[in-house]
């Protein structure tokens, strides 16, 4: 089978089957986030230093834009269940080039700006669940895997690239970067009005609709995925000002790219293994990554950022991975549906993180050491997973007495 074959030997063979739909996915899977990448990291500074808003609205308007962007996938996974991946993906396309025209605009009239935020955020929540379950549709559980890790690794690869094309360009000339990022979405939807149906059925509307969003989740790892993300964002959250305190914002742009390079690279390499893998020890072998790399951030070096960086990364690698593929095999609901579910534990993880990490990080800044912060972050990498035990016992005994179907919708 292919996922047996040496590292990157079952890494070709998986994805030597991807035909052309699902090749014009992977690229998009990279043009989508180079396109918002190239603005949405410069937000902040756009709109405080461009519009004129005050920090503290910023922050609002930002905290309420990451909430929607990850929390709302849960309704893109409904969505697709209802009208289809194709037909949820061209609607998520359009809403979302809406909101970069809206961009654009606000540029005359600045209050725009905040819906046009929104407005992407909500057509990102809308796309991704029906994007990973077309890319997965009809895929052998063998090598889903590789088709997610290389998903994963296109998504990574624009993230880190639009930032640097847009950089010197994102103040100086936003309009004419907004242009480009528009007609880039333009003709990314219409490349996907021509995909091929992946299920017929589900176009036409399955008759699952009367069914909660969270009927069928996957507890634990649902509850897994959270903790993941509420810990990994701590790194996210705060590394920024940590880095720049003790290195430089230049060093902080090396550190995050050597973190994309890895998920790039390693991610599809490490698929295989990290399918075979218990979930026990996945778990295990995540969160001590995390652990780890927290307690390097400790001694606040360049080395150590780049070392606890990488550590964390890895960490993530395994975890996100893993919670996706074990939700997938764990629920009986679509695969459109379980990755809305998992984006929604991926926003309140990111949403925790970003109110009690903030406060945490505060106290140990007023205090006068904020190595504090990460040893405690650190701490909670290695308490707060030993309660997911419990969790794990009461799915296996549910599993051993299912009480519903385990027929995978489609």
């Amino acid at each position: 089978m292919a996922d047996h074959a040496p590292g990157g030997n079952g890494l070709r063979a998986a994805l030597s089957t991807l035909d052309g739909p699902l090749r014009f996915l992977l690229l998009s899977s990279f043009l989508i986030p180079l396109g918002s990448f190239m603005v949405l990291p410069f937000m902040s500074v756009f709109l405080h230093e461009r519009l004129g808003m005050g920090l503290g609205t910023v922050g609002v308007v930002l905290a309420v834009a990451s909430l929607v962007q990850f929390s709302g996938g849960i309704v893109g996974g409904a969505l697709a269940d209802r009208i289809g991946l194709r037909r949820t993906m061209l609607w998520a396309l359009v809403i979302r080039t809406a909101g970069f025209v809206g961009l654009l605009a606000a540029l005359r009239w600045p209050p725009l700006a905040v819906g046009a935020l929104v407005l992407t955020c909500c057509g990102a929540a809308l796309y991704l669940p029906a994007n990973k379950a077309y890319l997965v549709h009809g895929v052998d559980e063998e090598r889903r895997p590789a088709f997610l890790s290389a998903g994963n690794a296109a998504l990574n690869a624009g993230m880190a690239v639009g930032p640097l094309i847009a950089g010197p360009f994102v103040l100086t000339t936003p309009g004419w970067l907004f242009v480009a990022v528009t007609a880039l979405f333009v003709l990314v939807t219409a490349g996907h009005a021509r995909l091929p149906v992946a299920n017929a059925e589900a176009e036409q509307g399955p008759g699952s609709g009367g069914r909660g969003l969270l009927a069928g989740v996957a507890v634990l790892p649902f509850a897994a995925n959270a903790l993941a993300f509420y810990l990994y964002f701590h790194f996210q959250h705060f590394l920024a000002v940590y880095a720049v305190e003790r290195a430089s914002s230049s060093f902080y742009s090396v550190v995050l790219l050597l973190c994309f390079a890895l998920v790039i690279v390693v991610q599809p390499l490490a698929s295989g293994l990290i399918r075979r893998m218990p979930y026990a020890t996945a778990l295990g072998v995540g969160f001590a990554g995390l652990a780890s790399g927290m307690a390097v951030l400790v001694v606040g070096t360049r080395p150590a950022l780049l070392a606890g960086g990488a550590l964390i990364t890895l960490g993530d690698i395994v975890l996100f991975l893993k919670n996706d593929l074990e939700a997938l095999r764990r629920s009986p609901r679509s695969d459109a549906v379980v990755f809305g579910q998992q984006r929604l534990a991926a926003g309140l993880g990111a949403c925790a993180s970003g109110v009690l990490g903030g406060q945490v990080y505060d106290l140990t800044s007023r205090a006068g050491s904020t190595g504090w912060f990460w040893l405690l972050a650190a701490a909670q990498c290695l308490l707060l997973p030993p309660l997911l035990s419990a969790l794990r016992t009461r799915e296996d005994d549910g599993q051993r007495h299912p009480t519903l179907t385990t027929t995978k919708e489609h």
